[in-house]
């Protein structure tokens, strides 16, 4: 099993990965498809109108998470790495105002946000609940090409039929030197081999590209992180959806560089800055700003909050060290996305940030001198104290309680972290049980928990 970390970490916007990166990729591989000759096509079928459906958690949950307004940028050929996220609204603008797309390289189609792109809350498809559907049509109304994409969560998008075979087909072997599919696996190769959790993922990525293109998108990976923590404790306001959540990762940005500066000794502020760290970067995701799934965007606060903390309380925490914690966080979250999910549509928040702050506690041990038994402790720790934990944002907006529950993912992280650091490794449950009950547990939880939005908090709080 082999999930590249450029596969768990994808630079894109706000403030979903499953919810908006996905339907943005969908859409725009849609229009791959088009274009390509992998269909039958008709001498003189040529398509001139586009129409789109979601369902499932997507039409419960798809205005708060703007996968209506992804599914549009998409078909207006954007994708999530590279769109800027100020112009979003003017092309939206454009293609309401027009009633028709124009992609590069393709004719204009028309495409009516209005009349052809439905929430269909009545007819889930029968894949995955993040379940979406693209039509082409010819001048007189004739379907062209019809195709079913699922939004797996971390931005992964598959059709119908590789979904299937992802599901059927044994998994094969992988070309790298440590192909590791679960905890007990990487520790049986980290023993034989005399390595840490990093440099086996290293050698598994060095498989696959140079040692400098690898180090080029790791650091590229941590500036699209840090530059968004930074920019999340400079912004004010309020935050766009209509429940009046105000930032405030500003106001307390403040009150805490005060004290610093003035070196009081209080207690509580190291976890104040981690918290600050995480909640910035979560503002920044819900106001729809250029963040990384890490795995995915609702939990998108916990690794990077993390990092920075280790950079603000301990001096050795320099360019190496992120790259490894990096690398270590994203072997265990291909560890967790392989046996189980990082979908809050498929097993709860559990799967987000219970996997986000799994895979920051993984990496904080690392770089603080952890064993690989340690480091698997620390993930254990940390996503046990996650599960059962239910995905029901208030308005179907990643606000609350996503913002908040972004700084105690990281607290519970560095906790986890520490906890494990002080031992020798060796612990009662193993990190391959608890992802097998956090699957069990999505399993057996009710939809109603699972990113729709209609139970919870999101039914309780009166301002929905």
């Amino acid at each position: 099993m082999f999930l590249s970390v450029f596969d768990v970490f994808k630079i894109g916007v706000g403030p979903s990965s499953s919810h908006t990166m996905g339907p943005m990729s969908a859409a725009r591989r849609f229009l791959d498809e088009l274009v390509g000759a992998n269909w039958p096509r008709a001498s003189r079928a040529q398509p001139k109108a586009l129409t789109a459906s979601l369902h499932g958690s997507l039409a419960y949950t798809g205005i708060g998470h703007g996968s209506d307004r992804a599914v549009i940028l998409g078909l207006a050929g954007h994708e999530p790495s590279s769109i800027d996220p100020d112009q979003m609204d003017a092309i939206l603008e454009t293609v309401r105002q027009s009633g028709q797309v124009s992609p590069e390289g393709h004719p204009s189609y028309r495409f009516r946000p209005a009349v052809d792109l439905e929430l269909d809350r009545r007819t889930p498809l029968p894949g995955h609940p993040n379940g979406m559907q693209f039509a082409a049509w010819d001048a007189d109304g004739q379907l062209v090409l019809r195709r079913i994409y699922y939004s797996i969560g971390g931005g992964f998008v598959v059709s119908a039929d590789e979904l299937e075979a992802m599901r059927s087909a044994p998994a094969e072997p992988q070309d790298v030197p440590w192909p590791f599919a679960n905890a007990r696996q990487m520790l049986d190769m980290a023993r034989q081999s005399g390595l840490s959790i990093a440099a086996m993922k290293r050698a598994n990525e060095e498989a696959r590209m140079s040692r400098q293109a690898l180090d080029r998108g790791l650091d590229a990976i941590w500036a699209a992180m840090s530059g968004c923590i930074d920019r999340g404790l400079v912004q004010d306001g309020q935050l766009p959806g209509g429940l009046k959540v105000r930032r405030r990762a500003r106001a307390i940005h403040t009150q805490l560089a005060e004290r610093w500066q003035r070196n009081e000794i209080d207690p509580l502020m190291a976890n104040d800055w981690l918290s600050l760290f995480a909640m910035a970067v979560n503002e920044e995701n819900a106001a729809g700003g250029r963040v990384v799934t890490a795995p995915t965007n609702g939990a998108a606060g916990v690794i990077p909050a993390v990092i920075r903390y280790a950079i603000q309380f301990n001096a050795g925490t320099g360019q190496g060290a992120i790259r490894d914690y990096l690398l270590t966080a994203a072997a265990i979250g291909g560890i967790i996305k392989h046996n189980a999910s990082i979908s809050g549509a498929e097993v709860g928040c559990q799967g987000e940030v219970g996997s986000a702050s799994s895979m920051a506690a993984a990496g904080l041990c690392a770089i603080m001198g952890g064993t690989p038994e340690q480091v698997e402790n620390a993930a254990e720790i940390a996503l046990e104290h996650h599960l059962g934990m239910t995905c029901d944002p208030v308005g179907g907006l990643v606000q609350i309680p996503c913002i908040e529950r972004n700084a105690f993912g990281a607290v519970k992280a560095v906790t986890a972290a520490s906890l494990a650091l002080k031992g020798d490794g060796t612990h009662a449950v193993p990190l391959d049980a608890c992802v097998e009950t956090m699957r069990q547990t999505g399993r057996d939880m009710s939809d109603k928990y699972k990113e729709t939005s209609q139970a919870g908090l999101a039914v309780n709080v009166v301002a929905c």
